[in-house]
């Protein structure tokens, strides 16, 4: 559970049924993502060139559509580690996740 979340492990930007917390504001919960991962025209410059240079290599026309949304959704949680804060679990978590769908699915 993170401290973003109610007691009931729900994330705050989300409502709770068990607890009767509101969800915050678009402006509450961008706020909190900034915080978190920092100025977004800045994670958008990291995360495309990222991008940019996977479409540009010899076998991204080659990958499946999981394959290339995986790398991709890698690319987004890679921007954000590289420009908001590194230690934050669930970004590292996330990526693992992405690459274990393509892997079982190879398996």
């Amino acid at each position: 559970m993170s401290t973003m979340d109610c007691a009931h492990g729900v994330p705050m930007n989300l409502p709770c049924g068990a607890c009767g917390t509101a969800p915050l504001s678009i402006d509450q919960t961008l706020a909190e993502r900034g915080s978190r991962y920092g100025s977004f025209a800045e994670h958008a410059r990291i995360t495309q060139a990222i991008k940019a240079a996977m479409a540009d290599s010899p076998n991204w026309a080659k990958l499946d559509a999981d394959m290339r949304e995986a790398l991709e959704m890698l690319a987004h949680k890679a921007g954000r580690i590289l420009n908001g804060d590194p230690a934050y679990h669930d970004s590292w978590h996330d990526i693992i996740g992405y690459t274990k769908l393509v892997a079982d699915r190879l398996a």
